[in-house]
């Protein structure tokens, strides 16, 4: 899968990702550290990317403002970083790319809620 990973994603979660053989660039690599939320989104829909933040507001862009790409928004703290991890892992295993692509996830260390985008 293809992700773009937001500059507020721990480096962990982005090798872990890396790890299981997945395509991920972070928002640093291309130069958008300090673009707006809405430009980010806008990349990963363009790059054909599923977006991972930790940052809550783009619940509000994505179902409100009907703004781009599949986004796994994850909440955790560096306490629950492994087990936010596995819980990941589970969601990558039980959804195709595709379906990532059109939905929005939110990943806690126990359990992951996911909501299918109107497109």
């Amino acid at each position: 899968m293809k992700f773009l990973i937001d500059q507020d994603v721990y480096a962990a979660t982005a090798r872990f990702l890396k790890s299981l053989g997945h395509d991920v660039i972070t928002a640093a690599e291309i130069g958008c550290s300090q673009a707006a939320d809405s430009d980010l989104l806008r990349i990963a829909q363009e790059q054909d990317r599923i977006f991972i933040t930790r940052d809550r507001d783009f619940g509000n862009l994505v179902f409100v403002k009907g703004l781009g790409a599949g986004v796994i928004y994850l909440r955790l703290l560096p306490s629950t970083l492994q087990l936010v991890h596995k819980e990941l892992e589970t969601v990558l295993l039980s959804y195709s790319e595709n379906v990532l692509k059109k939905a929005f996830v939110v990943v806690e260390h126990t359990r992951h809620r996911f909501s299918r985008l109107q497109q």
